[in-house]
């Protein structure tokens, strides 16, 4: 049965306009395969209600941050039938906050009372550019704080007498072991879990996408309950580790005690810990000393009684 509704039909210039878009974009988007092609009648060529919302989608991904490129791959699937709508449900899912932290705003006077009463517009700048801070539109004297505990940090260590730019260069380090974390973590439950959601078309149906988009929900807390677990462990280990060097290095234990402190060499340190490994550093030298002086005590105990003796020298 025909459907007796009428189809709209656009010249390429009300097409511009309804969509919001320009003559010459419509046209690099039909050159890159982004939009099908016009129906030709005599010399015009005509648009549909198709191609309005073909482009209202892709205006959509781009604002996202999507290349034409990926949102070439998008649209493909619903081209193919897939359905676009499950990809973009997915999509939507793993763009969706990974956290539980809700933005908060600061103002510029709130900010410097925070960090000791000073203003320190370079501080403020670094702030923007790593993202800690960001820009509210049409008020330069207030700011959005994507992530209210990570300020909090900030603020603690700089009461602790650090400084900002420390605490910045220091974000900076740690910001990049985390991406190499995170990349690895999404590379681990691509391979044994989303695999199968990328394996070819007949994989990539509406109900694919929504189960994978289930999975999704499922593993994002896990990402960060690992971190959680795996750094509180890492701290126990390394904060005890650092207090008892400290300890040792303020405090060197008296010689009645039987036990001095002895500057070594750090390439010998490092030699040492290349063979035994750091945590058997410690020992590996105290058992090489002790050897050394048994070595020598047997040798004089030899000389004294055979002066004439050669002795090789005990490994």
């Amino acid at each position: 049965m025909t459907d007796p509704r009428p189809r709209k039909s656009y010249r390429i210039e009300d097409l511009a306009h309804r969509s919001g878009t320009t003559v010459r974009t419509i046209r690099a988007y039909q050159d890159k395969n982004l939009l099908p092609r016009p129906r030709r009648q005599g010399r015009i060529n005509l648009y549909s209600d198709l191609h309005l919302t073909r482009l209202r989608q892709i205006t959509h991904l781009l604002d996202r941050g999507y290349t034409l490129a990926s949102i070439g791959e998008l649209l493909d699937a619903w081209d193919t039938g897939r359905g676009l709508g499950g990809v973009l449900g997915l999509v939507t899912e793993v763009e969706g906050p990974w956290t539980d932290e809700q933005p908060t705003r600061i103002t510029r006077a709130e900010l410097n009372a925070r960090f000791g009463g000073v203003p320190d517009d370079d501080a403020v700048t670094e702030a923007l550019e790593l993202g800690v801070l960001e820009p509210v539109m049409d008020d330069s004297d207030t700011f959005l704080v994507p992530s209210p505990q990570e300020l909090y940090v900030a603020v603690e260590l700089h009461s602790a007498g650090v400084p900002l730019s420390a605490i910045a260069g220091h974000l900076r380090e740690l910001r990049g072991d985390i991406e190499h974390i995170a990349a690895r973590f999404l590379e681990f439950t691509t391979e044994h879990v989303f695999a199968r959601y990328l394996d070819g078309p007949s994989h990539r149906t509406d109900a694919h996408a929504d189960e994978a988009a289930s999975l999704v929900r499922r593993l994002r807390p896990l990402a960060r309950q690992t971190v959680d677990a795996e750094l509180a462990r890492a701290m126990r280990l390394f904060a005890v580790r650092h207090l008892r060097t400290g300890l040792a290095a303020g405090n060197p234990p008296k010689p009645s005690e039987g036990k001095r402190c002895v500057e070594l060499p750090a390439d010998v340190i490092g030699a040492v810990e290349a063979l035994v490994g750091r945590e058997q550093t410690s020992a590996f030298l105290a058992l090489a000393a002790e050897r050394e002086l048994r070595a020598r005590a047997l040798d004089n105990m030899i000389t004294k009684r055979h002066p004439d003796a050669v002795v090789d020298q005990i490994p």
